[in-house]
């Protein structure tokens, strides 16, 4: 993923159209994460002993339902669509989680720091890219971003790298987000 934002296209409308992008895109994440953490939750929500992390995980899954509920509403503002595979990525979200939470906290941690960097890094880019002409959205972004950034750190502190094959691990999930970036924002 490079660093640089993406510049505008020439033409007219283009911006609504990269607007348009990014929103389905922000949507489909947030989904995404939404999912993940329910799945995560189905498996360690109420098993004995497990109170710390069933408590994280209700709490970073609240954050994403929230940032979701945010971008339902600004599609619906923006009378943009939503992404067409909002099943699949409910569907493979719940799967991850739950997948990651049977491999134990540690590797449904990891499975947090992986998606929380990737989407740390998505938002900051589109942070610049509308710095200037969405200002107030930008600044939103901002704000998820830093919980996002919370997300990540935590499941850091909680031993996300001493996930068994933390290295494979991250690195699938790292490029499985990154796809679903690449997809979500056209589809």
């Amino acid at each position: 993923m490079s660093d640089k934002p993406i510049p505008p296209r020439p033409g007219q409308g283009a911006f609504r159209q990269r607007l348009a992008e990014i929103l389905r895109v922000d949507h489909a994440g947030e989904l995404g994460a939404v999912s993940i953490y329910r799945g995560q939750r189905a498996v360690l929500g109420e098993a004995p002993g497990r109170e710390r992390i069933a408590g994280q995980l209700a709490e970073m899954e609240g954050h994403e339902a929230e940032h979701l509920a945010r971008f339902d509403r600004l599609l619906t503002e923006r009378r943009v669509r939503p992404t067409a595979l909002a099943p699949v990525w409910r569907l493979a979200g719940f799967a991850l989680g739950a997948g990651t939470a049977l491999l134990g906290e540690k590797a449904a941690h990891a499975c947090t720091e992986a998606v929380e960097s990737v989407i740390e890094e998505h938002y900051a880019g589109q942070i610049e890219e509308l710095s200037e002409l969405e200002p107030e959205l930008a600044a939103e972004l901002e704000r998820f971003r830093q919980e996002e950034l919370f997300h990540r750190d935590l499941a850091i502190d909680e031993g996300a790298r001493e996930a068994p094959g933390y290295g494979l691990l991250s690195a699938v999930i790292r490029n499985g987000c990154r796809a679903a970036i690449k997809i979500s924002e056209k589809l």
